[in-house]
């Protein structure tokens, strides 16, 4: 007995989802034994210059678009990880000729890897590299394991292909560009999430740059009353899914 309900527990630990968030846009999680580095730019975030972005382990690097703020510490993580990076055929392609290892997708695909499905979703935004280079169209992805779901926004607009979301998924974490400016700002994630039928938000995309600056403790009071829990981390907090 005592056996069996050992193996049970260890099954539930081995599945939770941990989600760290290291400034900006960029998250590390670890998802079924494998670590998803998403939107990487660390480097040039002064506010996130205590990550050893040198010292993490990385099997996959999940971009939403091209722009530097997305994009500035791939190819380090790359050549030192041997990482495969998932985004957009165009992004795949300008880091395989390079030398890099990638899976390319495109809206409404789904490709099951080894941590999970995952399902690329629509944003509405641009994307371009820093070099000029055309970046594809931007992207959101949601992943799906054996007992959780998360929706990853990435940089985007308020879309009612939202609510698209629910019609296939029941989200257990929806997480949401809040600054404004360049994206949807903390109403509109609002609405976002009501679209999405999820109540447990994690805000992204704020206060790096003074465009993108909140107030968060009335963003989280707004969440609040519409009885949605917003989530701020600190760089390097992170939460359980």
């Amino acid at each position: 007995m005592n056996e069996k309900l050992h193996r049970v527990n260890y099954l539930k630990l081995k599945l939770i989802m941990k989600i760290h968030y290291f400034g900006h846009s960029t998250l590390y999680l670890e998802v079924n034994n494998k670590f998803i580095l998403v939107d990487p730019f660390i480097s040039g975030n002064l506010k996130a210059m205590h990550i050893g972005v040198n010292s993490l382990h990385v099997d996959y690097v999940l971009l939403t678009h091209a722009h530097q703020d997305h994009t500035l510490d791939v190819e380090a993580i790359l050549t030192r990880t041997k990482a495969t990076v998932i985004a957009n055929h165009e992004i795949v392609t300008y880091y395989e000729q390079k030398g890099f290892q990638g899976h390319g997708m495109n809206h409404g695909g789904s490709w099951d890897f080894d941590f999970g499905r995952l399902k690329a979703v629509n944003a509405i935004h641009s994307s371009s590299f820093p070099d000029g280079s055309y970046g594809g169209n931007p992207m959101g992805f949601v992943l799906k394991t054996q007992d959780k779901t998360i929706y990853i926004a990435g940089d985007t607009a308020l879309t009612m292909d939202m609510k698209l979301i629910p019609m296939f998924f029941k989200l257990d974490l929806a997480v949401l560009p809040i600054g404004g400016n360049f994206t949807m700002d903390v109403q509109e994630a609002i609405v976002a999430s009501e679209f999405l039928e999820c109540h447990r938000i994690l805000g992204i995309h704020f206060d790096t740059f003074p465009p993108i600056q909140i107030d968060s403790i009335q963003s989280v009071e707004r969440f609040a009353a519409k009885g949605k829990d917003l989530i701020l981390l600190e760089i390097g907090q992170g939460i359980e899914v």
